[in-house]
């Protein structure tokens, strides 16, 4: 037994105790950190998140605030038109209405984060409800529930989009938070159909696999076999489709803006939601002869931010993808 001990201590032996088996979202973790591109998205999300969580700290004027004969001024570095000479005190400049850009840019990013993930939230209660149960249950609940599921995705998403923002746009409803309870129905309403068709496949493969077999017979009830066994083994799918669902919601928001039936502008100082970068795309684009900057900036923010979301999506793809083994 000595021997036994002494030669089980030796370098370069096999060492038992100490190969510790590794989680799988350790592990999927470990393979994520190793994408330099999902890393950078991820660091950029974070700074997007903190620019929009202590905007009233970082902005350094008023977004809402509208100064008399400072229209339209360049950002600093801009010195080659006599008419409008930059202004030190607005590093990127002003709009037609004499507002900063650069404090209008901190507090527009809020708008963009929350119409990309709290519409998430409805989207998941819709489509992982129905996955699970046409999955799961088959024959002709699975045929019902997979009909209604093509004829919600038959729908153009844009025109069924500004067709219920128009017809409700001036109702309480409509009002409600500048528009954006109606925008958060709207766009969740016409976006859960993917992820519903993406659970229902994974539950397909799921109801099948031994340990769901066992618990039938042991009797489990059938939501608990739902929400305890396959659940949990379909969420590195939900967080992959999540995070590649979240730019286009991010997207459309700003054309919805752009088109006229998106975020209601507001000019009160208080409001925590005064713009979004929806709203100076359309400024942008009015006032394109006075200068390229005024699209540039929220076009290059709203480009960003989608960038970097695709690019976390994709490395969470890989990471969680049970067949990569690296």
């Amino acid at each position: 037994m000595a021997t036994t001990a002494t030669t089980m201590s030796k370098p370069g032996s096999l060492d038992l105790n100490a190969m510790k088996p590794r989680s799988l979202w350790g592990d999927a973790l470990r393979r994520l950190a190793r994408n330099r591109a999902s890393v950078a998205g991820a660091v950029v999300i974070l700074l997007y998140i903190l620019v929009a969580l202590f905007a009233p700290l970082l902005a350094p004027k008023n977004p809402t605030e509208q100064t008399t004969r400072n229209s339209l001024r360049p950002p600093i570095w801009v010195t080659n038109n006599p008419a409008r000479q930059p202004n030190p005190e607005n590093i990127l400049g002003t709009d037609s209405n004499g507002r900063d850009i650069l404090s209008r840019l901190i507090y527009a990013t809020r708008v963009s984060l929350i119409v990309g993930v709290v519409p998430q939230f409805i989207i998941l209660a819709i489509g992982v409800a129905i996955g699970l149960v046409s999955g799961f249950s088959g024959g002709w609940v699975d045929n019902l529930l997979m009909r209604f599921t093509e004829i919600i995705a038959s729908f153009p998403d844009l025109l069924f989009i500004i067709t219920l923002t128009v017809a409700f746009r001036d109702t309480w409803f409509g009002k409600a938070f500048q528009g954006l309870l109606l925008i958060f129905t709207a766009l969740a309403l016409i976006s859960w159909t993917g992820l519903a068709r993406l659970v229902r496949g994974q539950v397909l493969s799921l109801k099948e696999k031994e340990f769901v077999e066992a618990a039938r017979a042991l009797g489990i009830p059938t939501p608990n076999i739902l929400l305890r066994h396959i659940l949990p083994n379909t969420l590195g799918l939900i967080i992959v489709a999540i995070s590649f669902s979240i730019p286009g919601l991010i997207l459309s928001e700003a054309v919805l803006t752009f088109l006229g039936v998106g975020l209601r502008p507001s000019v009160d100082p208080n409001n925590p939601l005064p713009t979004s970068l929806g709203q100076m795309l359309t400024d942008g684009f009015a006032n394109l002869s006075s200068g390229p900057w005024l699209l540039l900036f929220p076009v290059l923010m709203i480009s960003l931010l989608v960038l970097s979301f695709t690019a976390l999506g994709d490395g969470l793809r890989d990471a969680l993808d049970p067949r990569d083994s690296g």
